[in-house]
Formats: C-alpha cells, sequence, structure tokens
C-alpha cells in the first residue's frame, strides 16, 4: 500500500505565511521559508506554499522566496498562486518548485492543464479546487475561482474529473465551509472526489488535529494538507504521523 503524506500548507500572502477562516480574516503565522525549514526537520513529507494574493504581488519576489526554500528544504515543494500561463509553470520548476498547483487559470481555460502536463509532465501539475457546498439537497458543490471569492458555474466533482482527463497529475482538494473551522475536512466531498478520479487527491481545509488526519487518509486521500494546527504550534508533523500509525495508516 502506498503511504500517505502530510503536508504543511503555508498560505502566503505579501510574503508572510497568514491563516484565516473560510478564506477571510487572516492573520500573520511567520516568513514562509522559515517555516518551510521547520516543517521539513519535523518529518513533513512535502510542503505546499499557496500564493494567496498572487496577483497583487512582483513574481519575481516569489521566485526569489521559492528559490530560498528549495535550497534549504529536501522535501518537495508544490507552489501555486497567480499561475496563469504555462510560463509561469516553467519559471517555478527553474527555482526549485517540485510541482505547481493550477486553480483560477484552469478554470477559465482548461486547456492550460493539457499544455503545462504535456510540456512538463503530468506528475508536476496540480489542479487546486476550491469548493462550496450547494444550498438544497446534500452531495453537491461548487467550484469557486479567485481564492474562493467567485462562484464558477462549475460542478466542483464534475471539474475535478475533467482536469485529470486534462491532464492533471493531483488534485487539491479544499472545502471552504470547513477551512479554518477546525471542524473536520468535508469527508463527503473528498470521497466524492476520490471515487471519481484515478489521480492521488489532497485534503484540505478543516483539520483541528491527528485525528481529522487521520480520517481524510482513511477516506481514501492520498494526502491530508493542514496548516492552523502547525503554524499555532498546537501539533507537529511527527505527532500526525503517530496518530496515523496507531490507526494502521501506513505513513514514511
Amino acid at each position: 500500500m502506498l503511504r500517505r503524506r502530510v503536508i504543511p500548507c503555508l498560505d502566503v500572502s505579501a510574503g508572510r505565511v497568514v491563516k484565516g477562516v473560510n478564506f477571510v480574516n487572516l492573520r500573520d503565522c511567520g516568513d514562509p521559508v522559515e517555516a518551510a525549514v521547520r516543517y521539513a526537520a519535523q518529518g513533513a513529507d512535502e510542503i505546499a506554499w499557496l500564493n494567496i494574493t498572487a496577483g497583487d504581488e512582483g513574481w519575481r519576489t516569489l521566485l526569489a522566496a521559492v528559490e530560498r526554500a528549495a535550497e534549504q528544504v529536501d522535501v518537495p515543494v508544490t507552489v501555486g498562486g497567480g499561475v496563469s500561463e504555462e510560463r509561469h509553470v516553467r519559471d517555478l520548476l527553474a527555482a526549485g518548485a517540485d510541482k505547481v498547483s493550477i486553480n483560477t487559470a484552469a478554470l477559465r481555460r482548461p486547456e492550460l492543464v493539457t499544455e503545462c502536463a504535456e510540456r512538463h509532465g503530468a506528475q508536476c501539475i496540480v489542479v487546486a479546487i476550491d469548493a462550496r457546498a450547494d444550498d438544497g439537497p446534500t452531495g453537491s458543490w461548487t467550484a469557486y475561482e479567485s481564492g474562493g471569492r467567485r462562484a464558477t458555474d462549475r460542478d466542483a466533482v464534475a471539474w475535478a474529473e475533467e482536469a485529470v482527463r486534462r491532464g492533471a497529475g493531483e488534485l487539491l482538494v479544499t472545502s471552504m465551509d470547513a477551512d479554518g473551522t477546525k471542524a473536520g475536512y468535508a469527508l463527503d466531498l473528498l470521497g466524492a472526489v476520490v471515487e471519481r478520479v484515478s489521480v492521488p487527491v489532497v485534503a484540505s481545509g478543516g483539520a483541528a488535529g491527528p485525528e481529522h488526519m487521520a480520517d481524510a487518509l482513511e477516506a481514501g486521500c492520498a494526502a491530508a494538507l493542514a496548516a492552523s494546527i502547525f503554524h499555532d504550534g498546537t501539533f507537529t508533523v511527527e505527532e500526525v504521523k503517530a496518530t496515523c500509525r496507531t490507526r494502521g495508516i501506513p505513513v514514511r
């Protein structure tokens, strides 16, 4: 059985790690490169670096920061935020990112996923999906763009399937309803996506501790991602892995 991954997430704005609730009310949580080094030392399997206000910041500044992080950590780094063209993927990979996450641009022009996968390989193309549960009957979710600020007309699960058909090698699925709430991941959303796609799914949004992360891994996700519990020092990566081991979940 493939070993599951534990991934600390760095939501970066204006060069600083930030965290909020339901994508708003952001608070400062420190320097992203220092955080990446700390989490790698704790045993993180990967670092996710999501530049949540990338459209308003200098691209060269981001690339320089990613390059610094890549030089100092020995685990894979996935970088996203503001990726709207194939050249952005190329630049980030050249700066030291191992994978690149695409969200809004993929929704607006799905062909971008195919172009990037064909040029750089599906293994390094991650499509991030921010989803909110629809009103009315349960079991449907809408994909959002622009950092969760705008609803699209796309069903999130159907979009997950299309993204994989177009070449995504991994999906990063965030429940906007659960994000930052520490009430646990949206296992119904994650289960629906896992059931419909053949690539690894990374769970995001809502973890309060190791048990929640283990829940997502037991539900079929290849990796569980969290931010607040690590940034606040509530739990370490190793504590999450220890919980997984006691529940029989294979981790490194």
